[in-house]
């Protein structure tokens, strides 16, 4: 029986050290299971403290709260915001003022204009009122925008507009603590704008930006200039590359609709005066110098047609091409524009050059005819004089009307003198001979005088034109 109780202390033994050894130092040596049990428990009891690694320790969120502290503040849920301020009561005032930021763009053919421009309303809403020891007012961002009444305000006649978000909405909301509040937005807006260019371009256009209420009429909502004309300010460095800003100015009417009633409506009225520089440039010298171009073919030999007939075509060619250029970038109206008026008087008098020149050719051709025919007819007269007719022989009188022609023999050569004869015939006198009295009564034009006369008309008629017209439009 000795052998059996050994073989169970020596088990014992071996059990005991497998539950707990201790080292070689006096620490007491854990076995596995018991130190994997411990790292998967973050928190230890000590006491009544939790104590652990601060990374795992969870902190309660906010952010999650049901009601943020400002709204508590301004106590929005416990009002209805859907309603205007005091209800069923008088009209609530709304003033409204603008800072115009930039006028961007005119157009005339699409008739209207850009705008850029911060609206601001004012009014007061008791359920916004807070208490408050410092009485500073608490400024919000758009959100808040959302879950209260602001006025309904949109532009009308506008073609398109947009409230700008960048880096966020451009949309700021102040509170005050007796209620009153601010609310500011940076809108652009193109809106509709009727011009009249019976003048262009030595027009001036009025165009007017118009607010107003969509929903509240004037028994609900009352809008007004918040400074009356000082409720209007603009940015100092505003200009246009076509017109010069005169003024701004802002007027409030009513307006009615048949199915809704009254509103109160403001007007942004400003005023524009075109540069007419660019024009000078670009339409009216490059027409003038061509309608001064067209004149040179007066001081050119009517015989030389390959020189006057391409500058005719020309100058006409390159005034249709100003017209339609500038018909081009403007609207299609159906009334008569100043411009037009400068052009089409310029065209027509290139055009009545070329006529002026066909008119000379057409003349000299049948004048010739005439001449060659009569010399057909009569004998040769070369120094001696006919019966009735005064001969003179001059050079220029030769150059002016045509010749005649006498075949001569000198030397054993043949060789053309040239003659004048002017023919002075009374009314009833006849002349015997191998020619019969039509042909001598028969008269004809000079047309080296048409030239003459239009270097003098051309000139004068158009430069009395542009008194007239620059008197009338200026």
């Amino acid at each position: 029986m000795p052998t059996d109780v050994l073989l169970l202390l020596l088990l014992a033994s071996v059990v005991g050290a497998s539950v707990r050894s201790v080292g070689p130092r006096g620490h007491v040596l854990q076995n596995y299971r018991q130190i994997r049990f411990k790292r998967e428990v973050p928190w230890a009891v000590k006491g009544h403290q939790k104590v652990g690694s601060p990374i795992l320790r969870r902190i309660p969120d906010i952010t999650k709260n049901t009601m943020s502290n400002s709204e508590q503040l301004l106590s929005i849920n416990d009002h209805d915001f859907t309603m205007r301020p005091g209800f069923g009561g008088p009209a609530v005032p709304v003033g409204v003022d603008v800072q115009v930021e930039s006028l961007d763009t005119i157009s005339e053919v699409d008739m209207d204009f850009t705008m850029t421009l911060y609206i601001r309303h004012y009014w007061k809403d008791e359920r916004l009122s807070f208490h408050s020891t410092t009485n500073k007012s608490m400024t919000f961002d758009g959100r808040l925008v959302k879950k209260i009444w602001v006025p309904d305000m949109f532009f009308v006649h506008s073609k398109k507009s947009f409230t700008h978000d960048t880096t966020t909405d451009n949309v700021m909301l102040r509170v005050y603590p007796d209620g009153k509040v601010l609310y500011s937005q940076r809108v652009t807006v193109t809106s509709m704008c009727s011009m009249d260019l019976s003048r262009f371009p030595l027009d001036t256009q009025t165009c007017s930006l118009e607010i107003e209420s969509y929903a509240y009429t004037d028994d609900d909502l009352m809008l007004y200039w918040k400074k009356g004309n000082n409720s209007l300010s603009t940015d100092e460095n505003i200009s246009l590359s076509q017109f010069l800003i005169q003024e701004f100015q802002t007027t409030s009417k009513l307006a009615f609709y048949s199915s809704t009633g009254w509103y109160n409506r403001l007007y942004i009225t400003f005023t524009l005066r075109r540069h007419i520089f660019f024009f000078l440039l670009q339409t009216y010298f490059p027409a003038t110098l061509m309608v001064m171009l067209s004149w040179v073919s007066f001081w050119i030999d009517r015989r030389a047609v390959p020189a006057r007939v391409p500058l005719g075509i020309t100058t006409v060619l390159t005034m249709s091409t100003i017209i339609t250029g500038v018909n081009a970038s403007m609207p299609r109206v159906s009334y008569i524009k100043a411009v037009d008026i400068y052009l089409w008087v310029s065209f027509v008098f290139v055009f009545l050059s070329v006529i002026e020149y066909a008119a000379v050719n057409y003349l000299s051709t049948v004048q010739e005819r005439k001449e060659k025919k009569l010399r057909e007819r009569l004998p040769c007269t070369c120094g001696m004089t006919h019966p009735g007719v005064m001969g003179s022989y001059s050079e220029e009188d030769v150059n002016n009307t045509g010749n005649y022609g006498c075949m001569l023999e000198e030397n054993g050569a043949m060789k053309q003198q040239r003659m004048m004869v002017h023919l002075d015939i009374e009314e009833n006198n006849q002349i015997t001979g191998h020619v019969g009295s039509s042909a001598y009564s028969s008269m004809w034009v000079d047309t080296h005088a048409i030239d003459k006369y239009s270097r003098v008309i051309f000139p004068g008629s158009y430069t009395l034109f542009n008194i007239i017209y620059w008197s009338c439009y200026l």
